[in-house]
């Protein structure tokens, strides 16, 4: 199987594309089957640096130079206009306060379809159509890192595992958490190629 760990490649070697809706773009370990191209079927895996987030059109590779271009998925969006730029400004702010991520086009926004933000941005006097539709959303904070809350998650839940290194660490047997230097760190976060998540589902 080959396994994509770089980010970046040579059209040259290009062995086909794998559409991915931005929930599985933003996964650094997974397996998947190439969907087009010259190797269309294959399985491959995943193991890109954590807090990647793979944008439409961009490029992936093996360390032996194989290159697999990534699509956009269409999935189900709200597409939000409002009355005038400081309507849609508000909404922009209360979604931003979410940690939503959010696509910004000329005078209308896109999210992944979610109620209780249908019910807020008509609140604010949004115009909302269901579109499906590639999304690809603004890097924000949720760009550097795979810690982006969505609206059902909420504020309240914990999120203290440590950020340590796990360089000097060692798994137990059941790859769970170990301790390094007395501090408590979260070993799911350790890179273990042969850990992959489930596979990714067909676009």
């Amino acid at each position: 199987m080959l396994i994509f760990n770089r980010i970046g490649g040579a059209v040259e070697q290009l062995v086909g594309e794998l559409a991915l809706s931005f929930e599985w773009r933003q996964k650094s370990r997974m397996r998947a089957s190439i969907e087009s191209g010259a190797q269309a079927g294959q399985a491959v895996g995943f193991d890109l640096p954590r807090g990647t987030v793979l944008r439409d059109g961009e490029l992936i590779s093996t360390g032996s130079g194989e290159s697999l271009r990534i699509r956009a998925a269409a999935e189900e969006l709200l597409h939000v206009s409002a009355e005038g730029p400081t309507a849609l400004a508000r909404i922009a702010y209360h979604l931003g306060n979410r940690h939503v991520p959010v696509q910004v086009g000329e005078g209308w926004l896109r999210l992944q379809y979610d109620h209780v933000l249908e019910g807020m941005v008509r609140g604010l006097g949004g115009r909302i159509d269901l579109v499906d539709d590639s999304f690809d959303p603004e890097s924000g904070a949720y760009g550097h890192g795979r810690h982006a809350h969505s609206h059902a998650q909420g504020h309240g839940h914990g999120h203290a595992h440590s950020h340590e290194s796990t360089q000097a660490a060692s798994l137990d047997a059941a790859g769970g958490s170990v301790a390094v230097s007395g501090k408590h760190v979260d070993a799911r976060h350790a890179p273990r190629i042969h850990d992959f998540l489930p596979e990714a589902p067909s676009a």
